[in-house]
């Protein structure tokens, strides 16, 4: 392909990807009265907190200029302390266990690359074909609209992520350093302790926080599982939809929403491109 065909269609793209995130965040310095402007305001003339003020200072859950008056909701902050909740400990739990899964599938072939891809798999299953039966279950648990009951749902979903990327990192271990440990006498333990864990730090930062953005933007099975205990940000910014073109609003409680993940997102870029890429190019 002749580069400049080439860097045209890199440059298409990339206008395609940016523009929606450049019209979000121009929209959330926008006054109200440039929200729906025609001509489009492409940059306010006088950008404004007001948005923000409005949705993170004063609580709405819904309306424009008006507090929601409907049945009591959690607001922004108390489902910013929910996902952050939801997402740390699923992460942390499904990392763990991923890590040893990935370890003894590594070293003792106790699955092969295969089994772990069977595993992705049932992952990809549309989140609707089972949201019935989640549902059902999760009500006659009675863990329904519950913090717990994210966390399992969300551990249970994201273990398959987190032994495929971790076996990638613990296949790229050198075995010879165990062997070593092993004949000057070190125990099992103390060779994953002292030895495979440290080395494995990256590995398990990288694949924690890739889960952790996973958790935090998930949204149907929040949707479905929460009523008014709880509520994560995905689901909050959903009560802003269809109501009246409050357009600005919705624009600053998604900047707010996805800042952390912007942030998480450039601390591990190539951390996870290589835990995602670095077992399978190799075979």
């Amino acid at each position: 392909m002749h580069p400049v065909i080439r860097h045209g269609l890199l440059l298409s793209w990339l206008a395609i990807v940016v523009f929606p995130l450049f019209w979000i965040v121009a929209t959330s310095f926008k006054p109200p009265q440039d929200w729906n402007a025609r001509p489009a305001v492409w940059w306010p003339s006088e950008p404004t907190l007001f948005n923000y003020v409005q949705v993170w200072v004063n609580d709405f859950a819904t309306g424009i200029g008006t507090p929601w008056d409907g049945p009591e909701v959690i607001g922004p902050w108390g489902a910013l302390v929910n996902t952050f909740t939801i997402a740390l400990i699923s992460s942390t739990v499904a990392t763990v266990f991923g890590a040893v899964v990935a370890y003894g599938a590594s070293r003792y072939r106790i699955l092969t690359d295969s089994q772990l891809l069977y595993f992705l798999m049932l992952r990809m299953i549309p989140p609707f074909v089972v949201a019935a039966p989640v549902f059902l279950w999760f009500s006659a648990l009675g863990i329904e609209d519950t913090i717990i009951g994210l966390i399992m749902l969300y551990t249970l979903i994201t273990v398959p992520y987190a032994m495929l990327v971790m076996k990638s990192f613990v296949d790229d271990l050198p075995r010879e350093i165990e062997y070593a440990a092993e004949m000057l006498g070190a125990s099992r333990w103390r060779i994953i302790w002292e030895i495979v864990l440290p080395m494995l730090r990256s590995g398990l930062a990288a694949t924690f926080l890739f889960l952790f953005i996973l958790n935090w933007s998930e949204y149907f099975f929040a949707l479905i599982l929460s009523k008014t205990d709880v509520s994560t940000l995905p689901v909050h910014l959903n009560r802003w939809a269809g109501n009246g073109g409050a357009n600005g609003f919705q624009a600053a409680l998604s900047v707010g929403a996805t800042l952390p993940l912007i942030v998480i997102g450039l601390l591990i870029r190539k951390h996870l491109v290589r835990g995602l890429s670095f077992g399978f190019v190799r075979r």
